[in-house]
């Protein structure tokens, strides 16, 4: 190993993890890590410095370059199943909860993790419906019902995204989802902090979605946004949609673009339901730490 190769790694060892990283993230790391010496190359934890330790890692050290090329694909044989279903049908009482666990990942830590947290969610969703039918019963009747499941947004041999959904209809209805996006290859749970080099990636995907939603009402009246230029009119623009959460729920796509998501009622009228909008990686690209994941 030269020494311009061993300065590089020298500098990116003294890197922390970055602080954005959630804790199953830091776990599957600790403890993916010593299985998977081979398969999970370290510039994957979402730092500028360690993005760019690994290109400059490949233009000096052919034997690198050729190691990564070596690394299986599992993708292939990661699946989602239903691991069980909740289900009431009464004549103003219905509860359908499906809840998925991953299979076949091979870092455990990652896959207990999520699994268990899919579980616990689940059960917190049908003790919750037993508790409003009980109050709802106790108050002369009424109707309650709760929708729960998932789909597969991206399964290809890299990515998996998976979007979990709720549909509460006690009283009036709402809609929620949430997404968690996994590399397949490296078997890492991806963030969006951990795709930016900072957090300018906030303004910039809030600017861009801003102008798109504006664009689209403008091109079609059912559209509505609650934004100044959204379709609707300005008064009624009341705490209007300014920026994204830092954590804002979002999935990679198949074509490796960034979807943010919104809930219903979140950034536009109940009738739109969930909100979903492709940022151009055109946009991104100053902000990315790599194209590795959006490109």
């Amino acid at each position: 190993m030269d020494e311009k190769l061993k300065q590089l790694e020298k500098q990116y060892n003294e890197i922390p993890i970055p602080k954005e990283l959630d804790f199953i993230v830091e776990k599957a790391l600790k403890q993916g890590k010593k299985k998977r010496k081979n398969r999970a190359p370290q510039w994957l934890l979402g730092s500028a410095a360690a993005a760019v330790l690994f290109t400059a890692s490949l233009n000096v050290s052919p034997a690198m370059a050729r190691t990564l090329s070596e690394i299986p694909v599992v993708g292939s044989i990661v699946k989602v199943l239903t691991w069980t279903e909740y289900e009431v049908k009464e004549e103003t009482f219905d509860a359908n909860i499906k809840v998925p666990s991953i299979e076949n990942l091979e870092n455990k830590e990652l896959a207990n993790t999520l699994n268990e947290k899919y579980r616990s969610e689940g059960k917190e969703l049908y003790d919750a419906f037993v508790a409003d039918v009980d109050y709802v019963k106790g108050q002369g009747g009424g109707h309650v019902g709760i929708d729960s499941g998932y789909e597969i947004k991206t399964d290809n041999d890299q990515i998996l995204s998976i979007g979990r959904y709720n549909v509460n209809t006690v009283g009036s209805s709402s809609t929620t989802m949430q997404y968690d996006t996994i590399d397949k290859q490296n078997e890492i749970l991806i963030t969006l902090p951990m795709l930016f080099k900072d957090d300018n990636y906030i303004k910039t995907i809030s600017e861009n979605i801003i102008e798109q939603m504006r664009e689209q009402a403008a091109s079609d009246p059912d559209k509505k946004y609650w934004v100044i230029g959204g379709g609707l009119p300005d008064e009624e623009v009341i705490d209007g949609f300014t920026t994204i959460k830092a954590d804002q729920q979002f999935y990679i796509s198949d074509k490796g673009k960034l979807v943010i998501s919104f809930d219903k009622y979140e950034v536009a009228q109940g009738y739109m339901g969930i909100v979903e909008f492709e940022i151009p990686t055109d946009v991104l690209k100053k902000d990315l730490v790599s194209t590795q994941y959006i490109h």
